[in-house]
């Protein structure tokens, strides 16, 4: 299901605005984070996006229609929310709480069904809650309380999942169990938006990024345009670095924050040139064909290719090079990266002033025979 805001904009007072002209749409298969300062209104964009406040212009479609329009009951059968945990906390049991999760299918006044258990049981065994069934929700760490908000919300079988900072106040175990399920949502074809105070996580995770600036100036795309050192610092004031940390299976990018600054930086992708060389090594055959589909759209930048198949090792070999836009080759490796299985690094050529500056011409011309 697609979810859509189109030129929406609120204030809560009438010279003061929060939003203006926010348009994005996520769809199936769609992992978004929505970044900004504080103050900027990504919470507000939440509870604008779902019909808790009305916009003062714009509006939120589900499939191009608009969400005023879908009854209610509808409409919470389609979206599910999961709110911050900080507070949420009742004296449910943990069963209990994910059973609430099915109110939006019982009928009004309705008791749950053994299909509505059966259906809970599921989700809490999927997020590893089995254990805390009877435990009141008041005894749980903060990490446990933001999965079983997670469990009532997907125990709706919702379409569209958003979820309101899940990471925050979480320690890095938990954080990587909050990420993990959303990642694994998204690839089984869930719709799925999160609000971060975490440009890594959006960088890591998210295949399409929403920046709020504290100026009501926004930007959507694909992460690796929009979450840039210059991004950052016309949104956030900061001045940070983008690195990238070796690991044995990929590289990690990651955001470091060095020094406040003005937020003069254009809000815009950096996006020069690079010679780039992408190494894939996937364990499942089944990739193959997202592995090629993805190639695909980045076809005229490719100069060379080679494939390999390694049958004693378990493992299928690629090797690509391409001479493109250097946030092209970051995001076909950030799409290459959240498939499960696949392991990609890769290696850019030293920039052309530290080679002679040689004329390359057009994308793909090195790649043709003589």
């Amino acid at each position: 299901m697609r979810l859509s805001v189109e030129h929406g904009s609120f204030s809560y007072r009438p010279d003061a605005p929060v939003l203006k002209d926010v348009s994005f749409a996520a769809g199936p298969g769609d992992l978004v984070a929505i970044l900004g300062p504080n103050g900027a209104g990504k919470t507000t964009l939440l509870r604008c996006m779902m019909g808790f406040l009305r916009w003062s212009s714009g509006r939120s479609l589900l499939d191009e229609k608009d969400i005023r329009t879908i009854p209610h009951r509808k409409l919470w059968q389609a979206l599910a929310y999961v709110p911050q945990a900080k507070g949420a906390a009742v004296a449910y049991t943990v069963e209990e709480m994910v059973l609430l999760g099915r109110a939006s299918r019982c009928g009004y006044l309705g008791q749950p069904s053994r299909e509505d258990l059966k259906e809970a049981r599921q989700v809490m065994e999927r997020l590893g809650l089995t254990a805390l069934a009877k435990r009141r929700c008041t005894e749980l760490s903060g990490g446990q309380l933001q999965m079983v908000l997670i469990a009532r919300a997907l125990a709706a079988r919702p379409q569209v999942l958003i979820l309101d900072e899940p990471e925050s106040n979480l320690d890095f175990r938990n954080q990587l169990l909050v990420l993990d399920t959303l990642s694994e949502l998204a690839r089984e074809g869930l719709t799925c938006l999160f609000n971060t105070h975490y440009p890594a996580h959006a960088l890591q995770r998210a295949n399409r990024s929403l920046l709020l600036g504290a100026d009501g100036e926004t930007r959507f795309g694909d992460t690796a345009q929009v979450v840039t050192e210059a991004n950052l610092q016309s949104a956030f004031g900061v001045r940070a670095v983008i690195g990238e940390i070796e690991t044995p299976y990929r590289m990690v990018r990651d955001v470091v924050p060095l020094e406040a600054a003005d937020g003069s930086a254009a809000l815009t992708a950096e996006d020069g040139r690079a010679i780039a060389v992408v190494a894939i090594i996937t364990t499942d055959y089944e990739e193959a064909g997202q592995i090629n589909a993805l190639l695909h759209t980045c076809k005229p930048y490719i100069v060379g290719r080679m494939g390999m198949p390694y049958p004693d090792g378990g493992v299928f070999i690629i090797n690509v090079t391409l001479d493109a836009p250097e946030t092209v080759v970051r995001c076909l490796v950030g799409q290459l990266e959240r498939l499960p299985g696949v392991s990609v690094k890769t290696t850019f050529a030293r920039p052309e002033q530290e080679r002679g500056g040689t004329d390359r011409g057009q994308p793909g011309t090195a790649a043709q025979a003589p």
